[in-house]
């Protein structure tokens, strides 16, 4: 899933709680992960309101005469119905995220699993963008030439509104998990390259600033974080020049220091954070800045990367909830109140970009209402198989439904992944929209008929602490998250209308601003962020959210033999059943015995780990009670 920050370059905007946004010279805007939520009270903005937001914000940037830039920084695909029920998964989805007018994007490691995912992008979504897509480690196969060519562009270099001169460049994270017709070039490779020791040596023109974005992590250099090669790379020809990073794939709010003149700034995960980031310090002495270098009647940023740099540059770095009141508060300024006045925030485009995603959904069918969910189910802020966690849920959801009607009387070992479930689920409706929401990836159920018991009763315990396979792989590994649907989805109602969707902001009650001390006293749960800058960085305090660890994988049982007499028994053989994602874990554990003859499917080649819960939804008497007054309260 995706990352997105917005991100106010050369004229940073940070907002604190009780105080307006920022905005100074030098900052950026930016998104990340765009998989917002809905009924999550604190994330639910719709793709709308991000484009009349930005719209606004660049207007005030343009007053103050300070530069705003929006940056992306990849994964569009996964994670709900509007970019995955289509044909090829975005088809839609694409049109929806380019009303947005970005400066920059890259892409992410979603963008690159599937051949048509990876071909669309290439055709479609990076010629809509021109320069401004960035991936200069990530090639394709041109099939006309039988070659590979960059995806996207390998840099961009332009000048602001205000006279600032950028280079930016987008970098993936060693990503192995891609499709065969495409490549990602490992960063410390790239760095080597003749293309870029040319382009750093002799750049088209003065560079005020390098840009770093990339579905990348934040901290210099770790397994999924490869950033580090770039900037020093930078910093052997450029020892001084400022360079600003903007990372994501770690789902996390951070920022990080490098040195006296870069930092890194990664915005959360999915649409639940707008990322801020203010730089100032850039002047006609040092750049070619026209702009405003201290904005009269804001605040500037005033702290350097570190407390011993004398490098001129001073940042802020603010994590924004993604909801429509905190857009509308930070978007106030003195000509117009937009908390008071809820129409006027929205501008036309913005306006047209929901009646947009309201069509697609309709068109899709994604308000279906399949059941009523009678409470929240959640990853990880309730013990792992608790009445709270969403695995005790889909440990009887599996039960009941992966039943091939041909083997009934056979008992059954399901194991799947934990890293298949993306979303809590909420109380309240229940959409076709969900499926994919809380379940994205459609991993086949596959099995071995008749193991013994005894053999296939430890293949969990050994796969939670060998398995080569966790949640999709190291390299997609994602923490849980407290939200669901899309952040470019409008309100979840089966009627799925603009009326229906501003009814709800008016009387949802969400926590999306504290301006009082009463509100600031009834904080809601959410993010708690610690950073390199400290604890003061979320723009709205929130409670703590309790975390629990949850394993790799987990089972469900049954057609198992009815107790007798107070005790239990155990069958002699099951089918053991379990995804083709991770094959190669069970085969591993059964050794010699086993072999891939023996697997196949369990139902069919389409039955998968986005099918069954639905299907439980529908068959469960739990979730079809209230139907005709679900709410999410």
């Amino acid at each position: 899933m995706r990352r997105h920050a917005i991100l106010a370059a050369m004229a940073g905007f940070v907002a604190g709680c009780q105080a307006k946004f920022w905005l100074s010279a030098g900052g950026p805007l930016i998104l990340m992960d765009l998989e917002g939520h809905l009924t999550e009270t604190n994330y639910g903005a719709d793709w709308g309101d991000v484009v009349s937001f930005t719209a606004r914000m660049r207007a005030k940037a343009k007053e103050l005469g300070v530069d705003l830039l929006l940056v992306d920084t990849g994964d569009l695909h996964d994670g709900a119905g509007l970019s995955d029920a289509t044909a090829v998964n975005g088809e839609l989805s694409n049109i929806v995220f380019e009303k947005l007018d970005y400066d920059l994007l890259t892409i992410g490691n979603h963008e690159l699993y599937y051949a048509d995912i990876a071909y669309q992008d290439y055709n479609e979504f990076s010629k809509a963008w021109g320069d401004r897509y960035l991936t200069s480690n990530v090639q394709i196969l041109n099939t006309t030439t039988n070659r590979y060519e960059y995806l996207g562009s390998q840099y961009r270099y332009f000048t602001t509104e205000n006279g600032l001169r950028i280079l930016a460049f987008g970098i993936l994270f060693d990503f192995t998990g891609n499709t065969n017709v495409t490549k990602v070039i490992p960063a410390s490779t790239m760095v080597n390259e003749t293309w870029f020791t040319d382009l750093v040596a002799t750049p088209p023109g003065p560079v005020d600033l390098f840009l770093l974005i990339g579905h990348n992590t934040a901290a210099k250099q770790t397994s999924t974080g490869t950033f580090g090669h770039v900037h020093d790379a930078l910093r052997e020809a450029y020892p001084s020049t400022p360079v600003q990073i903007f990372g994501g794939h770690s789902h996390i709010r951070d920022f990080q220091v490098y040195d006296d003149s870069t930092t890194a700034l990664e915005s959360g995960r999915y649409c639940e954070t707008l990322g801020w980031l203010s730089m100032s310090g850039f002047s006609a002495n040092n750049s070619g800045f026209t702009g405003a270098p201290a904005p009269a009647g804001v605040p500037n940023p005033s702290r350097k990367a570190s407390n011993t740099s004398t490098a001129p540059w001073t940042y802020s770095r603010r994590y924004l909830d993604w909801n429509r009141l905190t857009f509308e508060y930070h978007a106030s300024g003195s000509q117009v109140n937009y908390t008071t006045d809820d129409a006027a925030f929205d501008t036309p485009l913005g306006r047209n970009t929901t009646e947009l995603i309201t069509d697609i959904r309709q068109q899709l069918n994604l308000s279906t209402l399949l059941g009523c969910s009678p409470q929240l189910w959640c990853q990880s802020c309730a013990e792992f198989n608790s009445s709270g966690s969403i695995y005790s849920l889909l440990t009887e959801a599996m039960s009941a439904v992966v039943v091939n009607d041909n083997r009934t009387d056979k008992a059954r070992v399901s194991i799947i992944n934990t890293g298949s479930i993306r979303f809590d689920l909420h109380k309240g409706p229940f959409l076709y929209d969900d499926a994919f929401i809380v379940s994205p990836f459609e991993d086949i159920f596959i099995f071995i008929p008749d193991v013994p018991y005894s053999v296939a009763s430890g293949a969990l315990d050994y796969i939670n602490k060998n398995g080569d396979v966790w949640k999709r792989s190291s390299t997609t590994a994602t923490g849980p998250l407290d939200a669901r649907d899309t952040c470019v989805d409008p309100f979840l109602s089966p009627l799925a209308s603009i009326e229906t969707r501003d009814h709800a902001r008016a009387h949802a009650g969400h926590t999306r601003r504290q301006s009082t001390a009463a509100a600031a006293a009834a904080t809601t749960q959410g993010y708690t962020t610690t950073d390199a800058f400290g604890a003061d960085g979320d723009d709205t305090a929130h409670a703590a959210i309790p975390e629990y660890d949850y394993p790799h994988f987990f089972q469900a049982l049954g057609g198992f033999p009815e107790p007798e007499g107070g005790g239990g028994g155990a069958p002699e053989v099951v089918d053991l059943i379990f995804i083709d994602y991770i094959q190669p874990d069970i085969l591993a554990y059964l050794g010699d015995a086993y072999s891939a003859d023996d697997v196949s499917y369990y139902i069919d080649e389409s039955f998968s780990t986005r099918t069954y819960l639905p299907l439980y939804v529908q068959s469960s008497e739990a979730f079809q009670r209230d139907l005709d007054n679900c709410t999410i309260y």
